[in-house]
């Protein structure tokens, strides 16, 4: 119990990151074809319009590692007190963030990119806690 209270914020960020990379990859598996109409749309007028899908399947499976690499980063971390994994998570959490970021720019959805900023502040301080951990 006292590595829970110690370790408090870092479980926390840890759960936050699951719930959003894993819902968003379920998401996108449960439905492709809506998601990837959506993103053809949004992208039309930008330089990545010809790659919507090869890019959905990067950031499928970039959602996919980042939830896998967070489970058992946070089992870890309960159970052996060992944060490698779950540093790993954080840091892909922020490359798949820093992805979705460069496509809300290049589509010139400026709105959209102030949203995934908001998730990057999380994600870059469970990866500047557990380092310092």
């Amino acid at each position: 119990m006292h590595h829970i209270l110690t370790n408090a914020t870092e479980l926390l960020l840890l759960l936050f990151l699951i719930i959003t990379f894993l819902q968003s990859g379920l998401d996108k598996l449960m439905d492709w074809k809506g998601n990837l109409a959506w993103l053809k749309g949004h992208f039309a007028k930008s330089p990545l319009r010809d790659m919507v899908p090869v890019l959905l399947g990067i950031v499928l499976i970039m959602e996919m590692l980042v939830s896998i690499f967070c489970v058992v980063g946070l089992y870890l971390f309960l159970e052996h007190g060992k944060n490698d994994m779950a540093l790993y998570g954080g840091m892909l959490a922020c490359v798949c963030l820093l992805m979705l970021l460069f496509g809300q720019r290049m589509a010139k959805d400026y709105e959209g990119a102030k949203t995934i900023a908001i998730y990057f502040v999380p994600a870059i301080l469970l990866v500047f806690l557990l380092q310092e951990g």
